[in-house]
């Protein structure tokens, strides 16, 4: 019995491609010679691709197709395999790079050096594109058409460039089919000077640009007093002043007056709020202003980071601003990429371009000559990509790539352009913007309140009232201006601000500490950390490694102070060497050099060692004691045939050479107990000139392990080195990597090694180190140390530094991550050390401290650390030893990567949290004091005028909303801010012991201010003076001038009381020392000087504009004498606990609450048909208009799309450049072959 089983028709073909045949209704292209002889593979039409309109398997970027790039074949079938094209290959070189119609200026260069325009080398990669690649000339056209070396780099010295190449100049090696060949070793002593040259790359600035986004443009100073102005209270109130002052000028101009009757002066209280709210706008207008150009710098030197680039052959690190086209860029893993380009050569190179172009799979890179050769050959698929994409990460792999497009004209350049935004708010002022709304609403309503009860007088009175109708006009504008003013006093628009303030202060002051703010909300969340799970290299560490003891072999210990050392048999470093064969010695620095990513360049003008610390520590000793010469020489010297990136799972990385002989070495290094589980043998004797091996003896692996805890318990960091040689490579049986049959599976071939030797490397402590520990552990944050190191390393380190304890808990991650989440939870609080932890075990150990209600601050400085730096409440990279990834994870960057500036952002955290507080305090106390004082006064007022005129109110709010956000914003913190435990993460904004300062102080400003206002013209013996005044009509001025007068006191009293109560809001703890680092704050001694000065001008000459009369000696020192208390009375409050404060205002609350909720639920039963019935009139007044409008302008919209896309067909109509028809495919199976019969026999 057979089973049939129909396949699709399937061609073969190797005859001439008829594409009229197959295509009938469309052209055939003739744009590549050679596109009508190359074999293909012609299959019918699925009903997927027809749907799909022919575009199946496009990637997310619209990159390639992902066509495969062999037909795979089936056992026992004739069909071959035939070589696939690429998208693009049949498309001319005009094409290829077809000026884009909506911007045609970037390929249109005048007076350009160069060949090729930035929009040219744009059309490589956006989308990527090997047509755009063969029209260039593959990488050599590159390379000649922009003016550089792809070995050498661009020269330091370049400044304008005299001689110009042109596009067929450059890309003639493309019809040549001219391959690179080996290039020479750039020689090592070329010195790259120090100081920029001047004018350097100008013509290269001109043409392409620098690689810096522009800046998103920030207001104008202009702009920002418009916004300062534009809040709808304040509108409101400059409308109703200039209504005020028009009456004024009609009463004093307009109307008849008597001889006798004194000239008008109402105009003058209209002038003097134009003024007050002015001086207002341009106060908060300046501040914004100073405010902005604040950030700005932030993120200037946020954004500013060092990569590592090729110049006049050297290896050195330059800004990231300062990549130019035609540079030569190092690409490594961790690494961020810079600008768009095309990758020269590397090893393994895969990179996650995800961020850049929505692929969610690692891309594999090849290399640009590799991709250039099969170009030619006439092989190239779409698989291939050398491109290198801006915004992209290096997952793992090393090589360099060619800078082809920066800036503005990289395509992450134009994402991010395209994508600039309004900085995010902090939760802090999310949580204070609603706060001061409710505020608001509260002084609204107090404010509507006092308007509704003084025009009720007003309008009863007005029967009996004889005054003209403009000074009644007047006096209703007196009423609405007062009732407005009190709610521009009660909405606190100063709480968002105070905290913006407070941020850019600190972030300023950090930044000169080391910590380089990436989002502002990790500086308030800082401040309440209650955990740091800290790295120990480079943080806790000095991260200056050297080698300081070793032993190569299984016998030979080598140490740089023997005497240290208790064996007898320990030699120095020069001694050890010396007895080394030379076969040996060229084994270790192959070890060290190949198998490294570190490499030779420059920092501040010294050669040195760039890169990973361990790795610099071993070229530093393959130098000093093997000999080693300049690292490009001695890789150049090298067939390196793969190298394998380091991997913080696996702790080792390796390196495979061809050996003269023909066969091949795997070195690898790594974490010592890790690699000698995998060595299975060893020399037999280090001084012999053949390596010759043994099986490695148990008693060799113990004297080995004994090393490596004797090294790690003197707290050093242990490598060893490990080598096996192949016959061929990869060796055969052994797992290949999918998609790349030239590279095994490392885990396939890392057994039974050789062992070579083990180093130890010592890292001393930070200067510090132990006592920051014992700050924050005195603050109440507990330190975790996450290192991967062996657990006597990372214990021994940790004791040092005072974060092990003899109770503590030390674990290592493998063990770590195989508990449940309850069981982690119940060792998590003794749990003090994590040794040979992987990042994903620090992603476990964040998250579940965040579920147990931790404030969790965690450093990291590897790719892998990203995840655990994300979920982190802040997370702080390295600045130093950071990869780019783990950088753009943060939220922190410690510049210096010291454990000692975590303490510092601990500091000035909190101080951002106090700062917000004591403005919260002092701006409540001012907002109640002045809406009772004023609403009491209007009310009790037989002409409805509060005590505080409009004026100013409107000073006292310029007072307690800008002066004193700068004054109490910007106070440096000290150590004493450690003294106390960090608060929880849904603490009140406003503590017991606040309330208590707010209700205490308002109590006594308002006792003391109604006891002038109703009693002291008694007190002060004005009722004597007036009553002994016989005159009838100068009793009645004398009245009205000694009332001026007491209301004069009792405002320079209550201002006065301000200024004192803001030395109090200093401090926010029970504790007397008001004053404490008040020199040290000019800022605020400054302010206070201005609003002290402010205050005393305004009594003396602000006369009519303030509605005051200036006071003598005497009333001067009443109104110090009742404010100076203040001080006193805050003592006071201070020595009242806590605790009963809370149980009295607990007790307050539910009185409050007893009588406002059925207050409430009266008022809505009340105005609810009110609600309703205007709800039921808008919409019957104002809904057909909106859907009107709403009508109208989409059909205008309409309209106007309809109108540009007639244009866009015109202009496509016309341009010369006609786009080439896209071949359609036809829905009927072509009627070539028959089917293929499958037939199996059972």
């Amino acid at each position: 019995m057979s089973n049939k089983l129909l396949a699709p028709p399937i061609s073969i073909s190797t005859a001439p491609f008829n594409q009229e045949a197959y295509f009938p209704d469309t052209e055939a292209s003739s744009s590549t010679p050679t596109a009508s002889n190359r074999p293909s593979l012609q299959v019918p039409s699925s009903p997927t691709a027809t749907s799909l309109g022919g575009d199946t398997l496009r990637s997310r970027a619209n990159s390639f197709n992902s066509e495969a790039e062999t037909t795979r074949s089936r056992a026992n079938s004739d069909v071959k395999t035939v070589p696939s094209t690429y998208e693009g290959d049949d498309m001319t070189d005009e094409e290829a790079l077809r000026p884009d119609k909506r911007n045609p200026q970037d390929f249109q260069v005048i007076d350009s050096p160069f060949a090729f325009s930035p929009g040219q080398l744009g059309k490589i990669v956006n989308p990527k594109s090997l047509a755009a690649f063969r029209a260039l000339g593959g990488i050599q056209g590159l390379e000649k058409g922009l003016k550089t070396d792809i070995t050498a780099g661009l020269s330091v010295d370049e400044t304008s460039i005299s001689e110009k190449i042109g596009f067929e100049e450059a890309t003639r090696s493309k019809r040549a089919k001219e391959t690179l060949g080996p290039r020479p070793v750039s020689p090592e002593e070329v010195i790259i000077p120090k100081d920029e040259v001047p004018g350097q790359y100008h013509d290269r600035k001109r043409i392409f640009k620098d690689n810096r986004l522009p800046t998103k443009k920030s207001l104008s100073i202009w702009r920002l007093f418009w916004n300062a102005f534009n809040d709808r209270i304040l509108m409101i109130l400059t409308a109703a002043a200039v209504v005020s002052l028009a009456l004024g000028v009609y009463e004093a101009v307009g109307q008849a007056r008597t001889p006798e009757e004194p000239q008008s002066l109402d105009w003058v209280e209209g002038l003097a709020i134009e003024i007050a709210v002015v001086i207002v706008v341009l106060v908060t207008g300046l501040n914004d202003y100073r405010r902005e150009k604040q950030f700005v710098a932030l993120n200037a030197k946020k954004d500013d980071r060092q990569v590592k680039a090729i110049r006049s052959g050297r290896s050195v690190l330059i800004s990231v601003y300062d990549v130019m086209v035609g540079d030569v860029l190092h690409l490594e893993s961790g690494d961020s990429v810079p600008a768009d380009g095309i990758l020269i050569d590397g090893h393994g190179i895969r990179c996650d371009e995800s961020s850049a172009t929505g692929e969610s799979d690692a891309m594999k890179k090849t290399g640009g000559q590799e991709v250039w050769t099969r170009i030619m050959e006439e092989t190239a698929t779409s698989k291939l990509d050398p491109f290198i994409i801006s915004g992209s990460k290096v997952l793992e792999g090393v090589g360099t790539y060619l800078v082809t497009s920066v800036g503005v004209n990289s395509s992450f350049g134009q994402i991010m352009v395209s994508l600039q935004t309004e900085t995010e708010d902090t939760p802090l002022q999310v949580k204070l913007a609603r706060m001061a709304n409710w505020i608001g609403y509260l002084g609204s309503a107090a404010a509507g309140l006092l308007f509704f009860i003084l025009l009720i007088r007003f309008l009863v009175g007005l029967p009996s009232d004889n005054r003209t109708s403009a000074k009644k006009g007047s006096a209703f504008l007196d009423i609405l201006i007062v009732a407005i003013t009190i709610i521009v006093v009660a909405v606190p628009e100063g709480l968002p601000v105070a905290v913006t303030l407070a941020l850019s202060f600190a972030t300023k002051k950090m930044l000169k500490e080391n910590n380089l703010v990436r989002h502002l909300r990790a500086c308030e969340t800082m401040g309440n950390a209650t955990t740091i799970c800290s790295d120990k290299t480079g943080t806790l560490t000095q991260n200056k490694m050297t080698v300081v003891a070793g032993v190569v072999g299984s016998n030979l210990h080598f140490a740089r102070d023997p005497a240290a050392e208790s064996e007898d048999d320990v030699l120095t470093f020069p001694t050890a060497f010396a007895r080394t064969s030379t076969s040996v010695k060229k084994l270790l620095l192959q070890s060290s050099a190949i198998n490294s990513t570190a490499f030779e360049g420059e920092e501040d003008g010294t050669t040195t060692f760039i890169g990973s610390k361990t790795e610099t520590a071993i070229l530093t000793l393959a130098k000093e004691q093997l000999g080693m010469g300049p690292v490009a020489e001695e890789r150049a010297a090298a067939d390196v045939v793969r190298l394998i990136p380091f991997d913080s799972d696996r702790k080792c990385m390796g390196a495979v050479i061809r050996l003269k002989s023909g066969g091949y070495r795997l070195l690898v290094k790594g974490a010592a107990e890790i690699l000698l589980a995998n060595a299975t043998r060893e020399l037999v004797d280090v001084s012999a000139e053949s390596l010759q091996e043994r099986s490695l003896s148990d008693s060799s692996r113990r004297q080995l392990s004994l090393d490596i805890n004797s090294f790690a318990s003197n707290s050093l960091r242990t490598i060893a080195m490990l080598f096996k040689d192949f016959q061929q490579w990869p060796p055969v049986g052994a797992e290949t990597v999918e998609g790349d049959p030239s590279a095994a599976v490392f885990e396939d071939v890392f057994k039974e090694m050789t062992f070579l030797c083990i180093v130890g490397i010592q890292d001393p402590l930070r200067e510090g180190v132990a006592k920051a520990v014992k700050r924050c552990q005195d603050a109440g944050v507990v330190v975790r140390m996450v290192t991967g190191d062996n657990v006597t390393t990372a214990s021994a380190i940790a004791t040092q530094c005072g974060i092990k304890t003899h109770d503590g808990l030390v674990m290592e991650g493998p063990k770590f991550r195989e508990l449940t989440d309850e069981q982690m939870d119940d060792l998590l609080p003794r749990l003090q050390v994590l040794a040979r932890s992987s990042p994903d075990d620090k992603r476990i150990l964040v998250s579940r401290l965040k579920h147990l209600g931790e404030t969790v601050a965690v450093t990291g400085d590897g790719t892998n650390d990203g995840p655990a730096l994300k979920i982190a409440d802040v997370g702080f990279s390295m600045g130093i030893a950071g990869t780019e990834v783990a950088k753009e994870a943060s939220a922190i960057i410690l510049l210096d990567d010291n454990f000692s500036s975590i303490v510092s952002a601990i500091m000035w955290g909190r101080s951002v949290n106090d700062a917000v507080a004591k403005f919260l305090q002092f701006q409540i106390t001012v907002n109640i004091t002045a809406v009772v004082l004023a609403f009491v006064s209007a009310v009790s007022s037989p002409d409805s005028k509060s005590v505080l005129s409009a004026v100013q109110l409107l000073w006292v709010n310029l007072i307690m909303d800008t002066f004193a956000a700068l004054a109490l914003a910007t106070d440096a913190p000290t150590e004493k801010i450690l003294d106390r435990k960090p608060a929880p993460k849904r603490a009140a904004l406003i503590t017991t012991n606040m309330w208590k300062m707010i209700i205490g102080q308002a109590v006594y400003q308002l006792v003391v201010t109604f006891t002038l206002y109703f009693a002291g013209f008694s007190i002060l013996g004005y009722s004597s003076r007036v009553n002994n005044t016989v005159d009838t009509n100068e009793r009645s001025d004398l009245s009205t001038l000694l009332h001026t007068e007491l209301n004069t006191i009792v405002f320079n009293t209550f201002v006065w009381m301000q200024i004192f109560n803001e030395f109090n809001n200093r401090r926010l703890d029970n504790k007397f020392n008001i004053f404490e680092g008040v020199h040290r704050n000019y800022f605020f001694i400054v302010i206070n000087a201005i609003m002290i000065g402010g205050q005393v001008m305004i009594v003396f000459v602000g006369g009519l504009a303030f509605q005051i009369k200036r006071i003598d000696g005497t009333q001067w020192a009443i109104c110090i004498g009742c404010a100076v208390p203040c001080l006193l009375w805050a003592v006071i409050l201070r020595c009242i606990p806590d605790k009963y404060a809370a149980t009295l205002f607990a007790f307050a609350g539910k009185i409050w609450l007893a009588i406002a909720r059925p207050t409430i639920r009266v008022l809505a039963l009340v105005f609810r048909p009110v609600a309703t019935g205007w709800r039921a009139l808008s919409r019957t007044l104002f809904q057909p208009a909106l859907r009107f409008c709403k009508r109208t302008t989409s059909r205008t919209s309409r309209k106007k799309e309809a109108q540009n896309e007639a244009e866009l067909d015109e202009e496509a109509g016309n341009t010369e450049l006609r786009p080439r028809k896209v071949p359609q495919v036809s829905h009927e199976l072509p009627r070539q072959p028959p089917p293929i019969t499958l037939t199996t026999i059972n």
